[in-house]
């Protein structure tokens, strides 16, 4: 695609030289009553040219830069949005529990009497 951009481009240069050497002759354009520009017929072309192309392609390029921004941020809005679904799946879900809160015995497989305190160590809580 780059190679036939730069064969049109060519192609328009060549043109536009063929054109310049054909049609070099000065030429007076009334700006004001008293102003007078003199200038060659393919300046005048090549300003004509500027001036209808330069606005299309500042709105070009408007456009694609409004575009690129939309487009980075569905991008960044989307990779957020996986992100946070692959957290969501790595994070294990607290399954409820059927059976009571164990109370703490003495032992492993002892359960505490309910009438006891809580802190019942082996000093009898004295603190010595």
């Amino acid at each position: 695609m780059k190679i036939l951009r730069t064969v049109l481009w060519i192609l328009g240069a060549l043109g536009f030289l063929i054109f310049a050497i054909y049609n070099w002759q000065p030429v007076e354009l009334t700006l004001w009553q008293n102003l007078v520009l003199e200038t060659k017929v393919p300046v005048l072309a090549l300003l004509a040219f500027a001036a209808g192309f330069l606005p299309m392609w500042a709105l070009h390029r408007s456009v694609v830069w409004g575009l690129q921004r939309r487009i980075r941020a569905l991008e960044t809005s989307l990779k957020n949005t996986a992100m946070a679904r692959q957290r969501e799946a790595e994070t294990p879900t607290m399954l409820p529990v059927d059976s009571a809160v164990e109370k703490s015995g003495k032992t492993a497989g002892e359960t505490a009497d309910p009438l006891s305190p809580a802190d019942s160590g082996l000093d009898g809580g004295s603190g010595k």
